[in-house]
């Protein structure tokens, strides 16, 4: 169950730095002024949490690694901690590059009410796009509006997909399919030769060894279900880890002159 205007909220959410719940009485009059480049909070998102229907299209963006012991998973989208390579100067996302639900619902978040056991629909007061009488406005007089009714039902079906994650993630570990990895990456040398190795991140993955013995009745178990599938997405990813360092060796090369000459 969802309720609006409810306190007691608890937790830190990647973002929102100001969560408050949403009710008329204090956000009656706001609403969510129009935005050429919307995306500026991003900025800091190098790695963005994802869910697991998502694994297919986030795909072809970046690497999709688990991390920490619940095992979450996440769209790499930057190789330095508060750096999202994908996100430009002026607020918009590359061309081509998949933008994960959890960015898209922002300022909407629901939170956890520990008194009442329910979830609170919240938004980040801090977001710079909501406004006293924006373009998109929160409530028409006291009742939700149909953009606020539209954000509720896309943060329920975020949040349904949430659980569908940990699910899948419990699955993995079931089988235990997860192994730790790590990604490098090797530079070249001013003469041309291959330099020292490089490791730039640490991670969990599906290990394909594991994977390939599992017994024939369990492959076609996770084939039905669709894990397979996601599984296969996410191993697919991790050739990512190539474009974001040539991605970043291309910006390092054509800020260098601007270096040298300032």
């Amino acid at each position: 169950m969802t309720t609006i205007g409810q306190p007691g909220i608890t937790g830190n959410v990647l973002f929102y730095s100001k969560p408050e719940p949403l009710s008329p009485e204090m956000h009656g009059k706001l609403g969510v002024k129009r935005m050429d480049g919307p995306f500026g909070f991003a900025r800091a998102g190098h790695a963005v949490p994802l869910t697991v229907g998502e694994f297919p299209l986030a795909a072809v963006t970046g690497p999709i690694i688990f991390v920490g012991d619940d095992r979450m998973p996440i769209a790499v989208m930057g190789l330095n901690a508060g750096e999202n390579m994908f996100l430009r100067a002026d607020g918009l996302f590359e061309p081509g590059v998949y933008v994960p639900a959890y960015i898209r619902r922002y300022p909407f978040v629901f939170a956890n009410d520990e008194a009442s056991k329910q979830m609170v629909l919240c938004i980040d007061r801090a977001a710079e796009f909501i406004v006293e009488g924006g373009d998109m406005p929160f409530f028409e007089g006291t009742e939700p509006s149909a953009y606020t009714k539209g954000c509720i039902d896309f943060c329920n079906n975020f949040e349904i997909e949430r659980q569908r994650t940990m699910s899948f993630v419990q699955l993995l570990k079931d089988l235990d399919l997860f192994e730790a990895k790590t990604a490098h990456f090797t530079p070249m040398n001013a003469d041309g030769a291959a330099g020292e190795p490089q490791q730039i991140a640490e991670y969990f993955g599906v290990s394909e060894e594991k994977l390939n013995k599992l017994p024939a009745d369990k492959l076609v178990e996770i084939r039905d279900n669709g894990a397979l599938a996601q599984i296969y997405a996410h191993l697919l990813s991790l050739v990512g880890w190539d474009r974001l360092v040539a991605v970043a060796l291309t910006r390092a090369q054509q800020q260098a002159p601007v270096a040298a000459n300032s």
